[in-house]
């Protein structure tokens, strides 16, 4: 089949597949004389497996990992759970990250008075490194990841 029916039967845009193909994901045939891609049914499971490895957060080089345990049948259970634990430990991570950033966030909307005023205590919060008026040295004294977010277009991850 080619793109289009590929990314019909898989339900990814045109654009992912191709970027999938460049850096290697995924390797299509090419048609001998004009060079078109050719996609089999085992690329298309390639492809649906990455859509749903995508879905639930894992990054480009984890999909890449774990396309080749799923390509490989001598590959052992406890390695994809491994790698799914760490995953687990990441999104708690970030949920810490998320919470503490709401807090932060509520903190800075109590603060402000919302009025006509030109003085922001929203604005001024976020132009000083330290905040006075809050407990702790500062309350956005967080990331939310360590490790990269990789986006495509037309990735709903």
């Amino acid at each position: 089949m080619n793109i289009s029916q590929a990314a019909q039967a898989c339900g990814l845009p045109n654009k992912t597949i191709r970027y999938y193909e460049e850096i290697g994901l995924v390797v299509p045939r090419r048609q001998e004389g004009n060079d078109y891609r050719i996609y089999t049914l085992g690329d298309v499971a390639q492809l649906r497996f990455l859509q749903r490895a995508r879905a639930v957060g894992f990054s480009l080089d984890e999909c890449r990992e774990l396309l080749a345990l799923y390509a490989n049948p001598q590959r052992r259970c406890g390695q994809v759970k491994a790698l799914v634990s760490e995953k687990i430990i990441q999104v708690d991570q970030q949920l810490i990250a998320l919470h503490a950033m709401r807090d932060t966030l509520v903190d800075m909307a109590n603060e402000c008075a919302g009025d006509d005023t030109s003085d922001c205590a929203i604005i001024n919060h976020l132009a000083v490194a330290e905040s006075p008026q809050l407990k702790r040295p500062s309350s956005m004294a967080f990331t939310l990841v360590d490790a990269p977010v990789n986006r495509l277009p037309g990735d709903a991850s």
